[in-house]
Parts: structure tokens; C-alpha cells; sequence
């Protein structure tokens, strides 16, 4: 796995350097700025970019513009972006991208080694990977949304774990149920959702988005 790391504070890129390094991942380049991290990508042509949302010159969102502009460039690359805040409008912009190959986690979480990993793995892998957090803070904005209603709590507890990035599987061993159970309640959220199958859309997307952009619309 080839990694190209941009993030503006020298002391967290090369913590993370060495923390990948350590994990016999390649890291092929580091960026302190969106400029060099371009470069870097289109040069380096990594598997995967970790990306600071916060990045210079004013550090507001020069680092999701970067991700989504790398992305456009080269649409095979799984991004991995890094906030040490939930910024909901952030992570909603870069779903409305496409949610393939992409994550978004708290700085926090790199800390805890094992999960850090296993969400760059589930990038690098093709799929997705949110923070818990930041599930955790759109669902209690978007509750009072009408068909949010319909759904059960244990329907609402599916759906914050498919909005994470975890498949079946896991969201079955992390609920402990049978992986049935969890196929009958995604059934039942699209349903509520009235999420009908589609060639053009991933349902499972969908409903992500959808709770994303109404906590987006109540600020």
C-alpha cells in the first residue's frame, strides 16, 4: 500500500509517517501544504492519501478541497481525511463525491492504533469508513427528521454502523445478532426510507446521505 500523507503540523505528519512505517506501509511522500500534496499525488500516484481537513494558507477547508480534487484527478485513490472536530458539512461534501474508497475520522482516533488501521484498511479496500463521532453527532440533529422517525432504535443503531462503513458482517458481530437479522432491518430502513432499488444509486449511500444533508439544513 502506497501512502501519501498531508497535513500542515510536522510533529502529527511524521507521527504518522513513522506509525505506517512501523506497520510496514509504504509511505512514498508528506505534504504540509495542499499544493505540495498534489504534487506529491500526482507524482508518487499512491493507493492512498490521509488528508488534514485544516490546512494552509487560511485553514478552513483547503484540505477537503485538495481530497476532492485529487479524487477528480485520480478517481481510483481512497482518501482518508483527517478533523480534530466533527465538521458535518465536510464529511457530507465529500459523500456527495461518492463514498467508495473514502473515510473520515477524528484525530482522536488515531491514537488508538488498531482502529486507525483498520479503517485506513477499509479504504484502501474499496470501502468506507466514519467516524463514530461524527454518526453519533448527525443522528442527534436529524432525529426530528420524518422519516428518521419511522425507524426503530435498533433500526437507527443499524444504520449508524452502515454509515461507518461496515458491511453485514461486522455490523451483526457488533450488535450481536445474526447476520440475517441485520439483512432484515436494512430491508426495513430502506423501506421506511422509501429507498426503492435502483441501477443508478447504492441505497445504502442513500440513506447515509440523506441524514447527513438534513442535519446539514438544520446547522
Amino acid at each position: 500500500m502506497r501512502i501519501v500523507i498531508a497535513e500542515d503540523e510536522p510533529l502529527l505528519r511524521e507521527g504518522l509517517a513513522s506509525l505506517l512505517r512501523a506497520e510496514s506501509l509504504d509511505v512514498v511522500a508528506t505534504a504540509g501544504n495542499p499544493d505540495e500534496f498534489l504534487a506529491a499525488v500526482e507524482e508518487h500516484k499512491p493507493d492512498v492519501a490521509i488528508v488534514d481537513v485544516r490546512m494552509p494558507p487560511t485553514h478552513t477547508d483547503e484540505g477537503i478541497v485538495a481530497a476532492v480534487e485529487a479524487r477528480r484527478r485520480r478517481p481510483d485513490l481512497a482518501v482518508l481525511v483527517l478533523s480534530a472536530y466533527v465538521e458535518q458539512a465536510f464529511a457530507t461534501d465529500l459523500l456527495a463525491h461518492g463514498s467508495a474508497r473514502l473515510g473520515y475520522l477524528l484525530k482522536e482516533r488515531v491514537g488508538r492504533v488498531e482502529e486507525f488501521l483498520d479503517a485506513l484498511h477499509r479504504v484502501a479496500d474499496g470501502g468506507t469508513a466514519i467516524d463514530p463521532e461524527v454518526v453519533a453527532q448527525v443522528f442527534a440533529r436529524t432525529r426530528p427528521d420524518t422519516r428518521l422517525n419511522r425507524l426503530s432504535p435498533r433500526e437507527l443503531d443499524v444504520l449508524a454502523l452502515v454509515a461507518e462503513g461496515l458491511g453485514n458482517t461486522a455490523i451483526a458481530e457488533r450488535l450481536w445478532v445474526t447476520e440475517g437479522a441485520v439483512h432484515k432491518h436494512i430491508r426495513s430502513i430502506f423501506a421506511k426510507l422509501e429507498l426503492a432499488p435502483t441501477d443508478k444509486t447504492d441505497r445504502r449511500v442513500t440513506a447515509v446521505l440523506h441524514y447527513l444533508e438534513n442535519g446539514q439544513h438544520r446547522g
